[in-house]
């Protein structure tokens, strides 16, 4: 994925989520400059990979990839240090833009529509090998349970809300841009993301032209911290 790519998605990330009213922490505006400052206060933000996170997942941004931007998270191998059981993220959905089949060892995550256009879904169950499972997925929207068949699609509009356990595999694609927001239990996305058909999921930077802003994939190239 190209640099000129992730910087010109994070400004219009920054620019489409405040018109609607919504301000992000100061770390979402940093510089390389201000992360070469981090001081040991400040080590959760890189710790608990918190901030921008931008991939393509191997393939062309436009047609396959998301823009997301962790708020807080835990960190399942330093529970000591960081207790929290839960994160919090906005994710950024373009017009066509496609989330590639995934599921999630151990996270249970609430997708949540929070304006702009349609979020629709595909989901089955993890089977044997973990591919698909021919059987109807046990689903939550709004606080109604649902089923759908295996490969069935439910369309999230603006306000509405999914939950998804472990195991469950889902992909989307926005009809219209859309801001969504994931309230779940501690997230790792360099360990707990089970792609069905083999996707990278931290994309190799092309480094067209200088970083405007760091993606959590960055920190360990720009941040001083021993």
């Amino acid at each position: 994925m190209k640099r000129s790519e992730i910087n010109t998605a994070i400004r219009g990330a920054l620019e489409f989520v405040r018109g609607r009213g919504i301000e992000f922490p100061p770390f979402a505006t940093w510089r390389p400059d201000d992360w070469r400052g981090l001081g040991e206060h400040q080590r959760e933000l890189v710790d608990n990979m918190l901030g921008w996170d931008v991939t393509d997942f191997g393939g062309s941004f436009k047609e396959t990839g998301i823009t997301i931007f962790t708020f807080r998270n835990g960190n399942h191998n330093k529970r000591d240090v960081y207790p929290k059981p839960y994160a919090e993220k906005l994710l950024l959905v373009d017009d066509g833009q496609e989330l590639p089949y995934h599921f999630h060892w151990s996270k249970m995550e609430d997708i949540i529509n929070r304006g702009g256009g349609t979020l629709i879904m595909h989901v089955y169950n993890s089977g044997k090998d973990e591919g698909f499972a021919d059987t109807d997925v046990h689903l939550t929207i709004d606080g109604e349970k649902i089923s759908v068949p295996a490969g069935g699609e439910v369309c999230l509009k603006p306000g509405q809300g999914i939950t998804l356990l472990p195991g469950q595999y889902h992909n989307w694609v926005g009809k219209g841009k859309v801001m969504l927001f994931e309230v779940s239990t501690t997230n790792d996305d360099k360990t707990d993301n089970r792609f069905y058909a083999g996707q990278i999921r931290l994309p190799e930077v092309e480094e067209d032209e200088p970083p405007e802003f760091l993606i959590f994939n960055d920190y360990k190239n720009y941040v001083n911290l021993k």
